[in-house]
């Protein structure tokens, strides 16, 4: 028969620890604890932790709250243990402790095995600093100290926030990178007069530089959304604790942690004025989300165009060139595929999914709350990051080195009978389409008809498709 103390004797090298379930073991120098380990059980849906941004913006809303006690005296037993926190959290946020946190990206709970794991690595940590072992929390309490006069319910959502703002700076940069380069390339091709396009068939001339400078705007006005996204981020329910009432939390705490985490962090954030609002509602990501979405379809457009003008090369549009990056099939020798457009029009359809579950999630919240909160954040910082690496592999593996196919684009324009639409401030569209149809019937270039029809010169009808011409905005012969 096994003995009461058979059954409570710890291991050599393991630790044990208790909560409301029951007691379990873990290894004696491990940094996360019981409740780390129960959802390490529980949840294997992603099979990736918790992505590393939320994570260290979780260290800065911890170091916050452990300045506000501090600063509201609520440390009075003792300060070494406040400092040993502060610098725990430190190291959290600096993402020195990322092996620490391994819980599931999706989790049960709104959050809470996260928060769990937070506190747990923390107060570990700050225990192997004062000098003590891990688990010891009658000297510092993952609950009692790490996590006084907090919830899950305003810290995860509140770290979610900064987290999605600090990442929203690498992705403006990445489009104003991807801006630039095409800003670059509608400079360089601007010369290069080709066959404009509509529902795919010729239309009107144009030039590879316009096309390029069109690209350049949409660019630009993602920009600008994106920077915009900060103001629907910046306002956090940190203080509110468990349904935005502050329960168990000084009012003085409430009215001054979110000035303490914008201190440390150097982002306008601001308290909400009604925190049981911004508790239960999460329709502020979902509005974020909406603006990368729009940032994923201009890429869809734009790599769907770049790889149709590349097509071919011989037997399709062919152009432009791309950046020859890797050898295109297995069986098919010479063949080169257009993989960087194709992999960032992958990661543009991610997005435009992520944004559907964002939705999704934020409709589901209940009541007080919104249990959903673990995917609303993967999701939403899974998207800012795969469309700043998209815009920033987009520009230098591919925009940066196209190259026209000058010669190709001539000969289209000198046979397209789209041409004869440069022809209409001269002859007017009954004898444009005349032309055009002759041109067709006949097999000559419209150039040539157009000339033996006597309508218009060799130098006129050269400067009709010129590049000026082309580029220019409207007929400067025509008064209204």
């Amino acid at each position: 028969m096994t003995s009461i103390a058979d059954a409570t004797a710890v291991p050599a090298g393991q630790r044990r620890e208790s909560d409301a379930l029951g007691s379990r073991l873990l290894p004696a120098d491990c940094l996360y604890g019981i409740h780390t380990l129960r959802a390490l059980e529980n949840f294997a849906l992603a099979g990736r932790p918790v992505r590393r941004p939320l994570v260290h913006a979780y260290g800065l809303v911890k170091l916050a709250a452990v300045r506000t006690i501090g600063a509201l005296d609520g440390w009075r037993e003792t300060s070494e243990r406040a400092d040993a926190i502060e610098r725990a959290c430190h190291e959290l946020a600096a993402g020195l402790l990322d092996e620490h946190v391994p819980v599931d990206a999706l989790q049960g709970g709104a959050g809470t095995s996260l928060n769990m794991n937070v506190n747990e690595v923390i107060a570990n940590r700050a225990l192997q600093l004062v000098g003590a072992a891990p688990g010891d929390y009658a000297l510092i309490s993952p609950l009692d100290d790490v996590n006084r006069w907090q919830s899950t319910n305003d810290t995860f959502p509140t770290a979610l926030r900064l987290a999605a703002i600090r990442e929203i700076g690498r992705l403006e940069n990445a489009l104003v990178r991807l801006q630039e380069s095409f800003q670059a390339q509608e400079k360089r091709l601007e010369p290069v007069v080709k066959v404009g396009r509509t529902q795919l068939q010729d239309a009107v001339l144009i030039t590879l530089g316009r096309e390029m400078g069109a690209y350049a705007e949409a660019i630009s006005r993602d920009r600008w959304r994106v920077a915009k996204c900060v103001e629907r981020l910046r306002t956090v329910n940190l203080g509110g604790t468990a349904i935005g009432t502050g329960l168990g939390t000084p009012r003085a705490y409430i009215f001054r942690v979110v000035d303490t985490l914008r201190e440390l962090s150097g982002i306008g954030l601001a308290r909400a004025d009604n925190l049981v609002e911004a508790t239960q509602n999460a329709d502020a990501f979902v509005e974020v989300s909406g603006i990368l979405k729009a940032g994923a379809v201009n890429l869809l457009k734009i790599c769907g165009d770049l790889r149709l003008l590349s097509s071919g090369p011989d037997a399709g549009f062919g152009e432009i060139r791309l950046p020859a990056r890797q050898a295109g099939s297995s069986i098919m020798p010479g063949k080169v595929n257009p993989v960087i457009p194709e992999a960032v029009t992958q990661a543009a359809l991610q997005v435009c999914a992520n944004d559907q579950a964002i939705t999704s999630a934020a409709a589901m919240g209940s009541l007080e709350l919104n249990p959903f909160l673990p995917l609303i954040a993967d999701c939403l910082l899974g998207s800012i990051d795969l469309l700043a690496s998209a815009c920033d592999m987009l520009a230098r593996l591919c925009v940066d080195g196209i190259d026209a196919d000058a010669e190709r684009c001539r000969q289209s324009v000198l046979g397209a009978t789209a041409s004869a639409t440069a022809l209409l401030p001269l002859v007017g569209y009954t004898a444009a389409g005349e032309l055009a149809a002759a041109a067709s019937a006949s097999g000559r270039s419209l150039r040539d008809v157009a000339i033996a029809s006597g309508l218009v010169s060799g130098e006129a009808y050269d400067s009709l498709i010129s590049p000026e011409a082309v580029c220019r905005l409207g007929s400067p012969d025509i008064t209204p």
